[in-house]
């Protein structure tokens, strides 16, 4: 999570929400909402941005991955924010000049751009990378539409 400052953006929260191997499916997703729900009370955020849908080659993986999402949309929506879906290349290009971008890439970039100590883990990296494309897009005239959800 970013805001908007000058001369640069400042985070104000990043992070993974990941639950023990031995927890079930259901209660994995209890606590995706409640701690998404915790985050958007403390910083009251204005604007969502997810990345895009992915291609997994697990099915087993992708329904997880697609019910996990469904969850936080779901507590993203319940708070009322505007929710932009985002295509992972496009932010790779935005950050990184490169599409085709490795994970590590994009969190050093990020690291850089917002004045971390350290390199975010990878899926904060993503998460980050995402609010600096939108704020970028946002920043000036954009012909493209971003796709609302």
């Amino acid at each position: 999570m970013i805001q908007m400052a000058k001369p640069f953006p400042k985070t104000l929260a990043h992070g993974t929400i990941s639950c023990p191997s031995g927890w079930q499916h259901s209660r994995c997703l209890v606590k995706i909402v409640q701690e998404l729900r915790d985050v958007l009370r403390k910083h009251q955020p204005t604007v969502c941005i997810i990345e895009g849908l992915f291609y997994a080659q697990n099915l087993q993986t992708a329904l997880i991955m697609g019910e996990a999402r469904g969850a936080a949309i779901a507590a993203v929506a319940e708070a009322g924010l505007d929710i932009f879906e985002m295509a992972p290349r496009k932010v790779k290009q935005a950050i990184v000049g490169y599409g085709a971008a490795q994970k590590l890439a994009v969190a050093k970039m990020v690291q850089r751009m917002l004045r971390l100590a350290e390199v975010p883990e990878p899926d904060a990296a993503d998460a980050l990378a995402l609010a600096l494309t939108h704020a970028q897009e946002n920043g000036r005239y954009s012909l493209n539409a971003q796709k609302k959800i």
